[in-house]
């Protein structure tokens, strides 16, 4: 897996690509309170890019930076779910779905994927290992009561949805 940075709205995010696809996009570390992950940075270390790889890259960056000027709602790159399976690849692959501007709950993935509505708590859990937020939107995800939590940060789950038209901006985000 190959590694870039990504500067964005929210904080610089770490994107990483393999020949399959898309694998990782992580928050800014002081954002999650989280040290930069061991298992990113050696593969980081030993992996020399290729090309096919680097084209997967290229188109990563280019969505995401659409993402964040306004002309994209919708990604369409190719995503490597490596280590993703089971019931996490069924909820994570249901919630890639969930179009730009519209939420859904824990809930509702939790039914929709077949485990049943009491399987809530299991999906906030999936929502946190989201190797690929924003571009499989784990911040459209709210709790029944609220907002719910966010592997990036509450005030940039704020800021997604905002952005995404679906809450009213903050009036300081401090992000």
């Amino acid at each position: 897996m190959q590694t870039a940075p990504l500067d964005t709205p929210i904080g610089t995010l770490t994107i990483g690509t393999t020949a399959r696809g898309l694998r990782l996009v992580q928050f800014p570390h002081d954002r999650a309170d989280e040290q930069p992950s061991e298992a990113v940075e050696e593969t980081a270390k030993n992996v020399k890019p290729d090309r096919i790889a680097q084209a997967q890259m290229d188109e990563a960056l280019l969505q995401l930076t659409q993402y964040f000027d306004g002309t994209r709602t919708h990604f369409d790159i190719a995503l490597d779910w490596y280590g993703v399976n089971g019931l996490r690849l069924t909820v994570l692959k249901l919630l890639a779905e969930v179009p730009f501007g519209e939420t859904v709950t824990y809930g509702d993935l939790a039914k929709g994927s077949g485990a049943g509505v009491t399987a809530s708590q299991a999906v906030g859990g999936i929502m946190g290992s989201n190797p690929l937020p924003i571009v499989v939107p784990c911040h459209r995800v709210l709790a029944a009561d609220g907002l719910g939590g966010f592997g990036g940060g509450l005030r940039t789950k704020e800021w997604l949805l905002a952005w995404e038209g679906v809450m009213p901006p903050a009036l300081d985000w401090g992000v």
